[in-house]
């Protein structure tokens, strides 16, 4: 496999945070799923249990001069009115747009799958819904944050001063801790069955079934060691539905204490090793990581991508008077170790990518191209 780039003008350093994160990366380049995970809470969560958005309309104040313009701030009456109404009000709105000190905002609340009690407080993201241009030294008026049906009452308040995560992108901010419960967030309770969901990673047919099995044998011990095999067939616990999907009944004489055996099935220890998991290649895009499980290979092939020529063939191509080799200014050679197979290794590709200094935007993007084309054979997870 060879790597090689045709760009003579100097790149310019990447920042050491970035250079550590891609070094630790790529020291995990092959990392197992089932190292990380031995419990079915590892694997599964209850259905009605996933993560709750919340979202409203705000008013951030105190900006020096990046605020919205005279115009929108039309659009900013109504909820000026609001506010006021809930004896929070942020001023004259006229007096504040001629200063442009003021944006109208969405701000966003994210509650994990544990949900959440009166009074707990949680993270807020804000981003600009107008033309401000930064919200750097702004503080958000107090903002009531709906669920997200038409109907949905008012869950949380939100306020606090803004901070940039990223001082590169200003018009999208963070305030810890700046959004409270003012009701609870929980699930629907529990009654004599419930579904459990795979985690996209581990999904499938077989992984599924083996999970399955795994809750019969620890919810039910008595029933899977009988000998009586039409009595295992009938009365397991535990059944598959779809490859995500596994439905648990909760057997009467256990009805009394549901919560000792949910406890129990959550609990019940899974092989995950044995799970027969496609090999896959899990990218952020919002952290720039990338996380490849499994001995990945990529076919032969060509792909050319800004300054960048990959070819994987192995081994690669000589030089011919019909077809000489271009000239190098920067090039990685890749060797793979002996094998029955003629693809090259993923990991090999990532390593030589980073030896010749290639953004992780890029790697990402070339990621993209390989699992589009058919080249790259893993499972492609973008999140």
């Amino acid at each position: 496999m060879d790597l090689e780039t045709r760009d003579r003008s100097p790149r310019p350093p990447h920042a050491p945070a970035l250079q550590t994160l891609l070094a630790a990366i790529l020291a995990l380049a092959v990392l197992a799923p089932g190292a990380l995970a031995s419990k079915v809470a590892d694997l599964t969560r209850l259905r009605g249990q996933g993560e709750f958005k919340l979202r409203g309309l705000g008013l951030v104040v105190g900006l020096p001069g990046t605020g919205d313009s005279g115009k929108e701030m039309v659009l900013a009456r109504p909820l000026s009115k609001l506010l006021e109404n809930e004896g929070n009000a942020p001023g004259r709105l006229e007096e504040l747009a001629a200063a442009k000190s003021v944006a109208v905002v969405w701000v966003d609340v994210t509650i994990p799958e544990i949900g959440g009690r009166a009074d707990d407080r949680f993270d807020v993201y804000i981003s600009t819904a107008y033309s401000a241009s930064s919200l750097r030294g702004g503080r958000l008026v107090l903002a009531p944050l709906r669920g997200p049906l038409p109907t949905s009452p008012v869950y949380a308040m939100a306020s606090g001063a803004v901070e940039l995560p990223d001082p590169t992108i200003s018009t999208s901010g963070r305030i810890r801790a700046g959004a409270q419960l003012v009701r609870d967030v929980t699930s629907a309770p529990v009654g004599d069955t419930f579904d459990l969901l795979i985690h996209p990673y581990y999904s499938g047919w077989s992984s599924a079934e083996k999970i399955a099995r795994a809750i019969n044998n620890e919810a039910t011990p008595q029933i899977a060691l009988s000998s009586d095999a039409s009595l295992r067939d009938t009365s397991r616990a535990a059944s598959v539905l779809d490859d995500r999907t596994i439905r648990v009944v909760i057997p009467p004489e256990e009805r009394t204490d549901k919560a000792a055996f949910i406890s129990a099935v959550l609990s019940a220890p899974v092989r995950v090793a044995e799970l027969d998991l496609p090999a896959q290649v899990i990218v952020n895009t919002r952290s720039n990581v990338i996380v490849i499980t499994g001995d990945v290979e990529i076919s032969p092939g060509l792909v050319t991508h800004r300054d960048l020529t990959i070819n994987t063939t192995t081994p690669p191509p000589q030089a011919t008077p019909q077809n000489p080799l271009t000239e190098r200014t920067r090039f990685a050679e890749v060797r793979t170790k002996s094998r029955q197979s003629d693809n090259a290794r993923l990991t090999d590709l990532m390593a030589a990518m980073k030896q010749l200094d290639v953004s992780v935007t890029d790697q990402i993007e070339i990621l993209q191209m390989l699992h589009k084309t058919g080249r790259l054979h893993a499972r492609l997870v973008i999140d």
